[in-house]
């Protein structure tokens, strides 16, 4: 096998080289039925086993009550910053929500267009260093829901204990499901592009409270009510069948691992193992105020910020097979991001570059 690099791309992320392996080898004919997952029909027994086995997985690996719904569904993160307000937004009642970075503005400019909604808090003036802090949350008690991202892939920052309040919590967990456990009954709805920590780019899974559903007005597009998508199984169309399948053989990887606990620890001792090394250097520096560091995408700069020096380095990185290391295009730097498949090794090897990048540049 051509030599595999260390992925630290921010989306779509790595995935565990079992279930890359394991997808190779059912590829062409899936457990004796004489096809590909991707050549069968959704409405066959094959993939309907294939969707009751990836649900009743997710549910126990996210420990899901009965009375919430999984959903899989397509359009990603983004159509559910749209789909959300319109199925759940009550007239009268605006959105709080918690502003952190540059995917709660964009749930926001998708927001306004069907709702109403004010800003509970915001860390914008501290260039979303940090999340806000109890005390500067302005509730409103009767919103129709309270929005936040769990974590910013961007900024780096990640809530490690969510805010308990009245109104239902509506969670972007893109970039964090699954990889820590989370009490799934404090929150309306969880939605997640799969392509960070659960799958392929294609699907999108939503967990939400069956009763929430019935807020939305049966004037809505049919697809674009979750309720549709409830009594149908997330069968009303084609849905993304191999994504799907992918899904369910992650769920297989966690639960080898050991479950969510395991991959929890896992996860903190990586970002530990790259946090202590930027720290205690000079030339290395976070931005991120340090109670609200994300353990899933390590953001950092160099000498301060100098973008000579951190095109260099992600550079160099990338011939030495350390990939992905650039920060987002819209405020430069560098980013590791250390989701639920990057290994242990990898992040060591990533630190060892890091000290001899110093060495002969610092």
């Amino acid at each position: 096998m051509t030599r595999r690099v260390h992925n630290f791309n921010a989306g779509p992320g790595a995935l565990p080289l079992a279930v890359l392996e394991r997808a190779r080898q059912e590829l062409l004919n899936f457990q004796g039925c004489g096809m590909s997952v991707m050549e069968m029909s959704h409405r066959s027994k094959e993939f309907e086993g294939i969707l009751d086995r990836v649900e009743s997985a997710l549910r126990r690996n996210l420990g899901v009550p009965d009375d919430y719904a999984i959903l899989f569904l397509q359009g990603g993160g983004s159509l559910q910053f749209a789909m959300a307000p319109m199925n759940l937004y009550v007239p009268g009642r605006p959105i709080d929500v918690l502003h952190t970075g540059s995917w709660t503005a964009k749930a926001i400019a998708e927001m306004k267009k069907v709702a109403a909604y004010r800003l509970a808090a915001s860390t914008e003036p501290q260039k979303f260093t940090r999340l806000p802090r109890g005390e500067e949350i302005e509730w409103n008690l009767q919103a129709s829901f309270v929005y936040l991202a769990s974590n910013n892939t961007i900024e780096g920052t990640q809530w490690q204990t969510f805010p308990a309040v009245g109104p239902p919590v509506v969670a972007d967990m893109s970039s964090d499901i699954l990889s820590r456990a989370v009490d799934v009954s404090r929150f309306g709805l969880i939605f997640a592009g799969a392509q960070k920590n659960l799958g392929p780019a294609g699907v999108t899974v939503v967990v939400l409270r069956r009763e929430l559903a019935e807020r939305a007005d049966k004037n809505l597009p049919t697809l674009l009510q979750y309720r549709t998508h409830i009594k149908e199984r997330s069968l009303y169309h084609t849905p993304p069948t191999f994504a799907v399948y992918i899904v369910g053989l992650v769920m297989d990887w966690i639960e080898a691992e050991g479950g969510v606990a395991a991959i929890e620890q896992h996860n903190a001792a990586k970002a530990k193992l790259l946090y202590d090394a930027i720290d205690a250097s000079g030339f290395y520096s976070c931005p991120v105020e340090k109670s609200d560091r994300s353990r899933m995408n390590v953001v950092f700069r160099i000498a301060g910020g100098k973008a000579e020096l951190e095109e260099k380095f992600a550079a160099e990185a990338a011939a030495a097979g350390l990939v992905g290391l650039e920060g987002h295009r819209s405020v430069g730097g560098l980013r590791a991001s250390l989701y639920n498949a990057v290994t242990l090794e990898a992040v060591e090897v990533l630190v060892a570059f890091l000290r001899e990048f110093e060495r002969t540049n610092g």
